[in-house]
């Protein structure tokens, strides 16, 4: 049958570049490239053009396939954004702030994140003090205008902008929340002073209370302006060119698919837009094997881990996500990203203790198996050492691997200064990398009142499958894991089963003591239309749209505020906001334990979620077979390194191709598939599942 339209999620990781496909038969693939670090999205391309090979179509055919027209979308995830903050190269800011409040950057929110280690420096200010100008100007908390804008002042600062070569104009006033107005007049003169000179209002771009948050979301997004609109200028020229005639939809931080333009409009919602979306696929897997709704997905990639939860079905959010040593200010996807991958660097200090990561070799030079250059040893050269990585089937025998290369920096790097054998080296840097997983893992569940014991694994990444089974054993995980057919392109299928969402927000302060019900109701309207719009814009059809109303609230001089979902959008009399603030005890109880029933409530900010369900639902279900594996799947036998046996064993390695629904792989086994690979270590068993993913089990979590 030929196909007629294909959705398409191409997501470009620091070290791998994945361009998963779905038809409308409901087949997945995954086309993965190494990154091209000198030019992103040529990667993505080559990657576009050998699943046009697969599917037996020249690529201006396949690229037409993509077009909504046809039924079909093509969804980008880049690390771009991410990756610019962390090397600080990012367009050049200047700040216009209320006076008074020019050292905003610097003293953030009141001190070093560990007041108690003496050896980290104050981090410097994201934008530098001689780029930031107080103006003379005031407005209330409730919005009205205390000290009029000096405009002379504004003036002033625009051309002393001019002449130190600004490229970006931020502009976050005290209060602008409340009345956007002042800083509405400064994006003004800014027209009349620089024609043609970007700028960016806080109130736009992060209109939420804390004055420091929304002035970094606001820098920070001021700061990656030009290189987004260049980036995606130039990559939607290339798609052009090889016959994509749509609009590029994009993933971004908040868990969904956003238009290209959002992104040029406003790049800070693309900062770890890949991580946001491995979530999204860990719900799909685990709702679509056991139909369970608590998930964590771990994402093993070439650079770094991520870690993320869902519970009861939610995708947990938080506004204290970190990119280097900056605080992004906006509501993105609780993941937590450690410096463990493939590509992790091992080494041996002064004092002979191994260290894993966070450094990383990433794409080039890479891992010095990999023959570009690299000639520190990783966590890949390790796995190759120890037999559970084929030298000679990566990528689908499209990249092959030195196993001399990487036997001889594991000698003379690691096994040397330690003393150990060759296996045991390998194995030291191998069992120092699952620790380090496991903690992060703990960090993001035992200290928020999750035991990660009682959640479903949903593992993905090229490498992760080496590592599965023993971090399930080290956190006595009692049960099944999945680690998914695609499980080498993980956030890229979350693209493609995800949905388009977008968030808005409107900042009014009110309490349940004097409910200011005009206020509200008006607020709540302008974002339901605001959404609405989004929909429209997005020719989202009308039985896709979903809207979710909510609110942030605390106690009475609380910090932090909590999300409270909405059970009305028009709030009419005294029993609604009783039912609100019931809603909100409950919510308090259920994330910190305790509740206060006699405290009133104050609601500071009121959002709406618009969610545009246009995920890929139908996945194919693979051929049934018997518990045996048939003949067929089994490739070879290879030496393969056991800590339980004390030395490296024959072990049979099957092709994840040849497998079908119900074989059972009893251990120790290895099972390869294209992208990925799978050992099946001593003490568990792994079967094949009706979708062609894998659920695996540990033999203790029976007992």
């Amino acid at each position: 049958m030929e196909i007629k339209s294909v959705r398409v999620c191409m997501d470009v990781g620091g070290t791998f570049t994945d361009v998963v496909v779905v038809d409308e038969e409901g087949r997945v693939n995954n086309f993965k490239m190494s990154t091209t670090p000198d030019d992103f999205p040529r990667a993505a391309v080559d990657g576009l053009a050998l699943a046009a090979k697969f599917y037996s179509m020249p690529l201006d055919k396949f690229m037409g396939l993509c077009g909504r027209f046809a039924g079909g979308s093509l969804i980008h995830g880049t690390t771009i954004s991410t990756n610019a903050i962390l090397q600080g190269n990012v367009a050049k800011v200047g700040l216009i702030c209320t006076k008074g409040h020019r050292d905003i950057l610097l003293w953030r929110e009141g001190g070093k994140e560990n007041p108690f280690d003496f050896n980290m420096d104050y981090p410097e200010p994201f934008v530098p003090r001689y780029l930031t100008f107080g103006v003379t100007e005031r407005m209330t908390a409730e919005g009205e205008v205390y000290i009029p804008l000096d405009e002379d002042e504004v003036r002033q600062a625009v051309r002393q902008f001019k002449e130190y070569g600004v490229e970006v104009i931020a502009v976050a006033l005290l209060w602008s929340i409340a009345n956007p107005a002042h800083e509405k007049r400064i994006g003004e003169i800014i027209k009349e002073e620089w024609l043609g000179q970007p700028y960016v209002l806080s109130h736009e771009v992060n209109p939420v209370p804390r004055e420091y948050r929304r002035t970094s979301s606001t820098v920070i997004d001021a700061s990656l302006m030009p290189l987004a609109k260049r980036y995606i200028s130039d990559f939607s020229d290339r798609l052009k060119r090889i016959g994509y005639k749509g609009e590029m939809q994009m993933l971004s931080a908040s868990g969904g698919i956003i238009s290209a333009k959002e992104v040029e409009v406003k790049p800070i919602q693309s900062i770890d837009c890949g991580p946001a979306l491995a979530p999204i696929a860990g719900r799909h897997y685990a709702q679509l094997e056991l139909n369970v709704n608590n998930v964590l997905t771990f994402d093993m990639g070439g650079t770094s881990s991520d870690v993320s939860t869902v519970t009861n079905g939610r995708i947990i959010t938080s506004r204290e996500a970190m990119v280097g040593a900056e605080r992004l200010g906006i509501e993105k996807v609780d993941s937590r990203s450690i410096g463990a991958g493939g590509g992790s660097i091992a080494y041996v200090d002064e004092a002979g203790l191994i260290h894993v990561g966070p450094k990383s070799a990433e794409a080039l030079p890479g891992p010095a198996c990999y023959m570009r250059g690299g000639t520190e040893p990783t966590v890949s050269d390790a796995d190759v050492v120890l037999g559970y990585l084929n030298p000679d089937y990566l990528l689908g025998k499209r990249m092959k691997l030195d196993h001399k290369l990487a036997e001889e920096v594991i000698l003379q790097k690691v096994a040397k200064p330690l003393k150990l054998n060759l296996y045991d080296a390998a194995f030291t840097v191998w069992s120092t990398i699952n620790i380090n997983m496991a903690d992060a893992i703990r960090d993001i569940t035992v200290w928020q009142g999750i035991d990660p014991r009682e959640y479903v694994f949903v593992c993905g990444g090229g490498a992760a499958g080496m590592h599965l089974i023993p971090i399930l054993e080290e956190l006595e995980v009692k049960q099944t894991a999945i680690f998914p057919k695609l499980a080498g392109g993980l956030s890229a299928v979350g693209g493609i089963v995800g949905d388009m969402v977008k968030e808005f927000t409107s900042p009014l302060n009110t309490d349940s003591k004097n409910f200011n019900y005009d206020g509200v109701n008006e607020g709540l309207q302008t974002l339901e239309a605001s959404a609405v719009s989004f929909f429209d814009n997005n020719n989202i059809d009308t039985e896709q749209r979903d809207l979710h109303f909510y609110v942030e609230a605390r106690y009475p001089f609380q910090v932090w505020e909590l999300p409270v979902p909405l059970r009305v959008k028009s709030f009419k009399s005294e029993s609604d906001i009783i039912q609100l603030v019931n809603d909100f005890h409950d919510v308090h109880e259920s994330v910190f334990a305790t509740k206060e029933p006699e405290q009133y409530v104050e609601f500071c900010a009121w959002k709406v979620r618009a969610v545009g369900k246009v995920g890929a639902k139908k996945i194919k279900e693979g051929e049934t077979g018997t518990e045996s594996p048939p003949t067929s799947a089994l490739k070879n036998k290879r030496l393969v390194y056991f800590k339980k046996f004390g030395k490296a064993v024959e072990t049979p390695v099957y092709d994840g191709n040849e497998l079908k629904a119900g074989n059972k792989i009893t251990a120790p086994a290895i099972i390869e598939e294209e992208t990925s690979t799978l050992v099946v270590f001593p003490g568990s068993m792994v079967t094949v599942s009706r979708w062609g993913n894998y659920l695996a089990e540990r033999e203790a979590a029976k007992i």
